[in-house]
């Protein structure tokens, strides 16, 4: 790994190789220190003469850095096409559950919306719970083809 401001000295630790491949180990081990520490890092530079210090803050920065600062960040937010879409898929989705049976739609409220189980459902009506899974896939098949009809 990269370390700053150091190359190793490759014809020590290979001296079998040949000059090409140590110039190769330099250079790649010159543009790992750049990614790693020359665009994260701030540089100072003091000019004597006049007597000026001048900061160049980083091009990079990494997200474990920020989080130790306490840095905040915006929340990633839907854009408005995102929004507009789940919109009408909510409109459509409401029109597909209110054309199926009250004992459909209330199977499906209480499976999805009230999130109950399968089994409790079952216990409830004092049915084989493998009868309510059928009744279900059922209803979501009616369900799908139902919402085809209302796709733009």
């Amino acid at each position: 790994m990269a370390k700053p401001n150091r190359i190793p000295d490759y014809r020590k630790l290979y001296p079998e190789a040949s000059e090409e491949v140590i110039a190769v180990l330099k250079t790649t081990e010159r543009k790992m220190q750049y990614q790693e520490y020359d665009l994260k890092a701030e540089q100072t530079i003091v000019d004597q003469d006049g007597q000026t210090v001048t900061i160049i803050p980083s091009r990079e920065d990494s997200y474990e850095r920020l989080l130790e600062q306490d840095e905040q960040f915006a929340e990633e937010t839907d854009s408005v096409e995102e929004i507009a879409i789940r919109s009408i898929q909510y409109q459509q989705l409401h029109k597909a559950l209110s054309l199926l049976p009250e004992d459909e739609r209330t199977l499906i409220e209480q499976l999805y919306f009230e999130e109950r189980t399968v089994r409790e459902i079952a216990d409830e009506r004092g049915i084989f719970h493998n009868v309510i899974q059928k009744q279900k896939n059922r209803i979501l098949d009616k369900l799908k083809k139902n919402l085809k009809r209302f796709q733009f």
